[in-house]
């Protein structure tokens, strides 16, 4: 399948801000079973674009905007050629001990130590005990169960966690959005001495028709998405969607990899300014030969308050929560 991405960030400042310094990761990843055949990137106002690979090899667009501006629009726009793959036999899969073998003969050690948004605490603990999260059956077969469990356990409720909450928010409520289920999952597996590491991307959205019920999925159209890959023994890294109950395949459009969301946002900068700041988000996913879809409506806004700072000092852009 080849896909078409249009992500478009929207800025607005009140009153005006005196210069923007911002890096995006927006670009599909060429890697696996995925190809980015094109990529265009739109900053207005326009700005000199330069770009980088970051120490996971996903691709970094970074600009200064100079002079006064009350709004900064970014425009991400892509084709991508996902593959369908069949799903690998699970009795093909290794056990606990083939493993071990992978990790001592690998380099995984970053996606096996806690991370900023990935770590222990006590009601990872709780979850852990209550889902009987240990080395047992096989690896494969434990990941599956896990995945399960979260999309049974977790409502998921769009916008009732912030971009920078813990995991302990969404583990006392027991509800939350892509971005806490895929750092709770990664929590849990990496207790076990299992590389795991977050995903940012796309989801291709689908209706599900079966003979009672028609089914959506949960996560958001017209937003970012995220999920998990761990190593699997045979298989290599594998991707598993807890917001959806999903094993990856060609509906998910990988753009960035990392430890967790603090290696991977979409966007991140800085302005200098006392403004109160409003973040809209659009995405749009749609197969590449189809009619290309009305521009939609953007999946969530973010507010803030002007920050009082002194004139030389600069203020955190907002950054997209992954709905």
């Amino acid at each position: 399948m080849i896909y078409s991405v249009r992500h478009t960030t929207t800025f607005r400042y009140e009153p005006a801000v005196r210069e923007s310094l911002m890096e995006v990761r927006l670009q599909p990843r060429s890697d696996g079973d995925q190809r980015c055949l094109t990529f265009t990137l739109d900053v207005d106002p326009a700005a000199n674009i330069m770009q980088y690979r970051d120490f996971m090899g996903n691709t970094v667009h970074h600009f200064d905007i100079a002079g006064r501006h009350s709004q900064v629009k970014v425009t991400a726009q892509s084709a991508v050629e996902v593959l369908t793959m069949s799903a690998p036999p699970p009795g093909e899969s290794g056990d606990w001990a083939d493993l071990d073998a992978m990790v001592a003969a690998s380099d995984h050690w970053e996606m096996l130590f806690p991370s900023h948004f990935a770590q222990s605490c006590a009601p990872v603990e709780q979850l852990a005990k209550e889902l009987g999260c240990e080395r047992r059956g096989t690896p494969l077969q434990l990941l599956t169960e896990l995945n399960q469990a979260i999309y049974q356990l977790f409502a998921y409720v769009p916008n009732s966690t912030k971009v920078d909450s813990p995991i302990e928010e969404a583990l006392q409520t027991r509800q939350g959005v892509c971005q806490d289920f895929a750092h709770i999952m990664i929590t849990l597996v990496r207790r076990l001495n299992m590389p795991c590491r977050y995903v940012s991307g796309y989801m291709v959205h689908r209706e599900k028709t079966g003979e009672r019920e028609k089914e959506k999925d949960r996560s958001v159209e017209g937003a970012s998405h995220a999920w998990i890959e761990a190593l699997v023994p045979n298989f290599g890294w594998m991707a598993f969607d807890p917001t959806n109950n999903l094993v990856g395949g060609d509906r998910h459009i990988r753009v960035a990899i990392g430890r967790d969301y603090a290696d991977v946002p979409p966007t991140r900068g800085v302005y200098k300014g006392e403004a109160q700041s409003e973040l809209s988000v659009a995405v749009t996913v749609s197969p590449a030969d189809s009619i290309a879809p009305e521009p939609i409506t953007p999946s969530f806004v973010v507010r803030s308050r002007p920050v009082l700072v002194r004139a030389a000092a600069r203020s955190d852009q907002e950054q997209q929560q992954q709905q």
